[in-house]
This record gives structure tokens, C-alpha cells and sequence, in this order.
């Protein structure tokens, strides 16, 4: 195995020398567990652990190793490493953290192509699919829709379920599959090239883990069922692991989310929904919300039916959610640099106070 079948770009040569790192291993993280994690080499895999420096340094959790990220190593034992450095991340796939206020949470890295799955059951969602489609295009990752379990609905009802996709989202492929009966698990198979790298991404219960297990053609990640009493997937993969398919492909599994909260994702907004950010330069204002203006194109086109109401539905409640996140981690940034400006003068009054 070779650093390039495990993903790695000439580019990050550049950034060794300039940090003086080529006297450092280079591997690559493919599993992260609350600050445990797994490097791949070319030669094994390894147990890790980050430097102090690296920890004490850190400003942010995005300044942590995640899952798919390069990294400058030494070992200190048969099968553990110390991680000195994170080379930069040439796409990010990142989320509005969960209940913490104006912070982000990283998904998976380096990623080229992002797996969108869906079941076609009670997990079908465009508004989420959207969702997905905005912080894939904000990180710059090519996105693929998976819609899996067609075997539990009709051929009409798929072509319908398909052409109500197309009527919101286009250019974006499409694939229909089933874990159970296998149809469209060789068309997904296909898609996957060597040295890349994707991430499965879609709530509990979809049948991520399932599908990479067949792709594999062997079991090893966990699968679980769906709830009797609630209907939704049960939690089974507890965290992100990248593995390597015997086509040289690269997959990243993702535990379930259930929340895909939008950060500071402006660019992927504007890309999902391209419709509208056309409209908007016709807009008689600049600063155009495009809720109640006289002379908004968006809104004028809206009346016309030329574009749907779902959508644009779903584009003003994504839309609010980005500039919330932004007001929040703009106020978190202040009250941290006041915190750090406390630290440092009560710092400065005990060095006097010493002589």
C-alpha cells in the first residue's frame, strides 16, 4: 500500500518542508473515539495520542485530529504513535454542534464525495436532503443521493418519489437501492474510484452501515433495525471510521444524525439553492431578504409558481438558522477573547505582586 492508495496529495509534500516535518511519519486518522484515535500508514495501523503542545495550543475542538485527516507522526511503541501536527484539510464537512452555542462540529475531512442516504419509508425527507446538499456544497464535496429500500415501495411510487427530487434539486445523481434484494448496490460500486475518498452521511436506520458492508462484500460494521414502537433507526455506529474497499475506494461510516444543524454555510446555501440565488441579483435591493420587499425578483417569481413553495420554504428557515449561528459564534468569539484578556492581566498583576 502507498500513501496515494490511501488518499495523499503531492501538495502536502509543500507543507512538510515548510514545517519542518519531514522527519515525521505520515499517516492518516480512520477512527476518532472521544480523543482516542487509529492512524493508517502504509506500513499498520496505530493507536494515538496528540502531543501536548498540539492539546494546550488548541483554540477550538476543530484544532483536534478528526477522521480523515493527515498527520505528522512518531512512534513511541510497537503499535502506538504520538501525532505532532494536522496537515490543512482541503475540504471539511462540518455541522452546527449540538447544543453547544456557536460552535461547529466536524463530520469527516479531505472528503471528495459525500453519500447522502435516504430511505425511501419514513425517512424520506427533501427539506433534509437539502440540508445535507447545503454543507456538502459549503465544504466543496461532490454529493450523491442514495435512496435505499426500494424494495418496500412500488416502481411508481419511486418514479414519483424520484421526480419530486428533480423538481427541487437537479444535476445532482440519483441512485435507487435496495440492501435487501442487492438491486443497486453494483451501480453504487461502480461510482467509487480508487483513491478517493467518500462519506456516508444520513439519519439512524437508513442502512449506511448495511451498504458499506456490502461494498465490502464482507461484514464488519455493526447494522441494527428499525424501532417497532417509534419507527426511527436505532443508533449503531457509534463513531466515524474510514475504511478501504477492495477497489482502492475510500469510505467513511458516520454515526446517525438525527439534527443537521446549518453553520456558516453561506456559499452552500447559495449553491443548493441556485434558483433562487439567481433571482436575487434581479432584486430591486441589495440587501434584499426576500420575505416582503417591493421589487424582490425571488418573491415576484414566487407568485408566478415558477418556483416551489417547499422550497423556498425550506431556503428562508436554512437561511435564518446561518445568520443565527453566525450572530452567536460572533458574540462566542468576543466573550472568549474578553476571557482571555482576564487571564492574561490577572497573570500580569500576580507577576507584580511576586516582586
Amino acid at each position: 500500500m502507498t500513501l496515494s492508495d490511501l488518499g495523499y496529495r503531492e501538495e502536502y509534500d509543500s507543507y512538510r518542508k515548510e514545517l519542518n516535518l519531514e522527519s515525521f511519519g505520515i499517516g492518516r486518522i480512520i477512527s476518532e473515539h472521544k480523543e482516542r484515535y487509529m492512524v493508517k500508514t502504509t506500513e499498520k495501523d496505530y493507536e494515538a495520542e496528540i502531543v501536548g503542545n498540539l492539546r494546550f495550543t488548541a483554540q477550538a475542538r476543530s484544532d483536534f485530529p478528526a477522521v480523515g485527516d493527515w498527520v505528522a507522526i512518531s512512534e513511541y511503541d510497537d503499535d502506538k504513535v504520538l501525532i505532532h501536527a494536522i496537515f490543512p484539510r482541503k475540504t471539511i464537512i462540518e455541522r452546527k454542534a449540538v447544543g453547544r452555542f456557536g460552535d461547529k462540529q466536524i463530520i469527516a475531512t479531505n472528503i471528495d464525495f459525500a453519500l447522502i442516504v435516504q430511505s425511501v419509508d419514513r425517512d424520506f425527507n427533501i427539506n433534509r436532503i437539502e440540508r445535507y446538499l447545503a454543507i456538502c456544497h459549503n465544504a466543496g464535496v461532490s454529493p450523491i443521493i442514495i435512496l435505499n429500500k426500494i424494495d418496500l415501495i412500488t416502481k411508481s411510487q419511486l418514479s414519483s418519489m424520484m421526480a419530486s427530487i428533480h423538481e427541487r434539486i437537479s444535476s445532482i445523481p440519483i441512485l435507487a437501492i435496495s440492501n435487501e434484494t442487492m438491486e443497486g448496490i453494483d451501480l453504487v460500486r461502480s461510482q467509487l474510484e480508487k483513491g478517493r475518498t467518500y462519506c456516508l452521511l444520513g439519519s439512524s436506520g437508513v442502512g449506511k452501515s448495511t451498504l458499506l458492508n456490502h461494498l465490502m462484500q464482507r461484514s464488519q460494521m455493526k447494522t441494527g433495525s428499525i424501532s417497532e414502537s417509534t419507527h426511527k433507526g436505532r443508533h449503531v455506529t457509534s463513531h466515524r471510521e474510514l475504511v478501504i474497499l477492495e477497489n482502492g475506494s475510500i469510505l467513511i461510516d458516520n454515526p446517525g444524525m438525527r439534527e443537521v444543524g446549518i453553520g456558516d454555510a453561506e456559499s452552500g446555501l447559495e449553491i443548493t439553492f441556485d434558483e433562487i440565488t439567481k433571482l436575487s441579483s434581479k432584486c430591486k435591493y441589495k440587501n434584499c431578504t426576500h420575505t416582503s420587499e417591493t421589487g424582490c425578483a425571488v418573491l415576484e417569481a414566487l407568485a408566478r409558481e415558477e418556483i416551489d413553495q417547499d422550497l423556498y420554504n425550506n431556503y428562508l428557515k436554512m437561511r435564518r438558522e446561518e445568520e443565527y449561528f453566525e450572530s452567536t459564534a460572533l458574540e462566542k468569539k468576543k466573550k472568549d477573547k474578553a476571557l482571555g484578556k482576564m487571564i492574561k492581566d490577572v497573570k500580569k498583576i500576580r507577576k507584580r505582586n511576586k516582586y
